[in-house]
């Protein structure tokens, strides 16, 4: 019986002191990733395929083949990242799969979006995009 309580104690104690979504990443990888949406989009509005591509994790980069390729791609499928007219960002948060970061864009025709940001750490301790999920938020702004 002593065993049974002492294991729900330290489950309960685990819960209590377990990081809560956003909290395994510190306030410098939230700063760094933000920083990395906006360089690539920055690198997006000069036209700058080879700056943008370079924010991609090496899986993306072999997937596109080439900067122009990706740079392709995200104008074709990306316009509210592509060309935004607002951007805001908002909750960091750990998932299963790696940190996602939620950015509110209002795309370049006004449509409010929520792109989900997410991103892989590298061997060399540097972080890259992952991936981009874009959902349309009509409740949502920028």
């Amino acid at each position: 019986m002593r065993f049974i309580f002492f294991v729900c104690l330290w489950v309960l104690g685990s819960a209590f002191l377990a990081p809560t979504a956003g909290q395994a990443q510190s306030a410098a990888d939230a700063s760094a990733f933000q920083s990395i949406i906006k360089n690539q989009m920055s690198a997006f509005a000069a036209g700058d395929s080879k700056t943008a591509f370079s924010f991609a994790t090496r899986d993306l980069q072999r997937r596109f083949q080439t900067p122009d390729i990706f740079m392709q791609m995200v104008k074709q499928g990306y316009q509210p990242v592509y060309r935004p007219k607002d951007v805001k960002f908002g909750a960091l948060k750990d998932t299963a799969s790696g940190p996602v970061q939620e950015v509110y864009v209002v795309g370049p025709k006004g449509t409010n979006w929520l792109a989900l940001y997410s991103f892989e750490a590298q061997q060399d301790g540097t972080w890259r995009i992952s991936g981009c999920v874009l959902t349309q938020s009509p409740g949502l702004s920028a």
